[in-house]
């Protein structure tokens, strides 16, 4: 019923894995990928400086996010938030929770 490998065969699964992903499972651990992601970490910094954009801007919430936070429409808050920055359901649940514990309670 079920087939037995032999280690062979567990050879060239492995090798046929890292042809078609590209070598991407081990792509983390390479150094000169860590000094790829610095150099356009930099290159960003000076975009944004260019446009006299802060980094903190744009991670923060909109006003109308802002707004309906404030007033307890946290669903809302979150669809409005997901809607302007495109960014997962977790992700924008995250920011706008953040903000709501952040807020003083009145």
């Amino acid at each position: 019923m079920f087939a037995y490998l032999e280690i062979a065969d567990w050879l060239i699964l492995t090798l046929m894995f890292l042809v078609f992903t590209g070598g991407s499972a081990f792509a983390i651990l390479r150094p000169r990928d860590r000094a790829r992601l610095f150099r356009l970490e930099r290159k960003l910094d000076l975009v944004l400086k260019h446009f006299n954009l802060d980094a903190s801007q744009l991670d923060e919430l909109g006003e109308a996010v802002r707004s309906l936070a404030d007033q307890g429409r946290k669903i809302d808050a979150i669809k409005a938030h997901r809607e302007d920055t495109g960014l997962s359901l977790r992700e924008a649940k995250d920011d706008v929770e953040a903000y709501m514990a952040g807020k003083p309670k009145q």
